[in-house]
């Protein structure tokens, strides 16, 4: 591991992410990326929700003749 990322406690990696973050896009841009992000997400799970449809109900009994 990098001698400097053993230094830091283990919240402060989180930290510094946000930071950059920060820095990069400005506190104005941060909620409308959330919001993409969030928006995203939905769609993932509804798509991966429709991919994988719920267990048919109980098959029915043949019926012998």
């Amino acid at each position: 591991m990098h001698p400097v990322a053993m230094n830091l406690m283990p919240g402060q990696d989180m930290l510094i992410v946000l930071v950059i973050v920060l820095v990069l896009f400005g506190g104005s841009k941060i909620p409308q990326l959330a919001k993409g992000l969030g928006e995203g997400l939905r769609e993932f799970k509804k798509a991966s929700k429709d991919d994988h449809p719920e267990a048919p109900a109980e098959p029915k009994p043949v019926e012998e003749k």
